[in-house]
């Protein structure tokens, strides 16, 4: 069963912090939420939708891949325990086309489909029992990744790798390279200070923006990512070196 949190009147909230009327307002991020048990999807909408977000509902692999394309929402919510097409299959089919950002979702023995879906792409994942405010929160924090890095510096380049941060592109000898938001962040990270070695938990940290628990693996399934689009050789990998023990560090020749 899932936990949840009383209902909330967030009339005062809202009247209390209007913008003024001079104050251009920003656009609505809208979240697509990909879940057969209805409950489970109306709960998250209802979440999702007082946390000020535009929210669609699909309830299976198909109908979410046709929403993607139509919509183009800011984030996915994606159940991986679908009927039919499961939500590892989808989100597989979804990074042939799309990057945008993925919460999964998972049944709290399903270890080993949160490293694939991790593998496959997905930003960050949610266990269930889940608390409807964690998940919020984990989304926003997602989102934020997708934004523009507030920074004086615009271009950074490392070897061959050229980071544009304000338009969050990546190019490795003037080829693009298609990083993830998530992906690009831990680049943008380590690439920002050749040398340095980062911990797990210093490099999640950087990309939750928020203190969730540690979870190793997830950090490793990005690197194997990275690795994947960067190195010329995985095996041997030039860019992206693992400090045993320790955690990673970013290649300052």
């Amino acid at each position: 069963m899932i936990s949840s949190t009383p209902m909330v009147n967030m009339g005062w909230y809202a009247q209390a912090h209007e913008p003024p009327a001079h104050e251009p307002i920003a656009a609505v991020k809208t979240a697509l939420i990909v879940e057969d048990d209805q409950s489970i999807a109306r709960l998250i909408r209802d979440y999702l939708d007082r946390a000020g977000y535009g929210v669609s509902l699909a309830a299976d692999a198909e109908s979410g891949l046709a929403r993607t394309r139509t919509d183009k929402p800011d984030v996915i919510v994606l159940d991986l325990g679908l009927p039919g097409r499961d939500g590892i299959e989808m989100l597989r089919e979804l990074r042939r086309f799309s990057n945008v950002p993925v919460v999964i979702v998972t049944a709290l023995g399903d270890e080993t489909d949160r490293v694939v879906g991790l593998e496959l792409g997905a930003d960050d994942y949610v266990v269930k029992p889940f608390s409807p405010r964690e998940l919020v929160a984990r989304v926003r924090a997602v989102l934020r990744r997708t934004e523009r890095v507030e920074t004086d510096i615009e271009v950074i380049r490392v070897g061959d790798l050229t980071l544009d941060i304000p338009r969050m592109r990546a190019e490795m000898k003037g080829e693009p390279i298609d990083l993830t938001p998530t992906e690009f962040q831990l680049v943008l990270t380590m690439a920002s200070q050749p040398g340095r070695v980062f911990t797990r938990n210093q490099l999640l940290d950087a990309v939750h923006g928020v203190a969730f628990e540690s979870y190793e693996r997830a950090i490793d399934a990005h690197i194997k990512n990275i690795r994947r689009k960067l190195e010329p050789s995985q095996a041997d990998p030039h860019y992206v070196v693992t400090v045993y023990g320790v955690g990673y560090r970013f290649c300052d020749d």
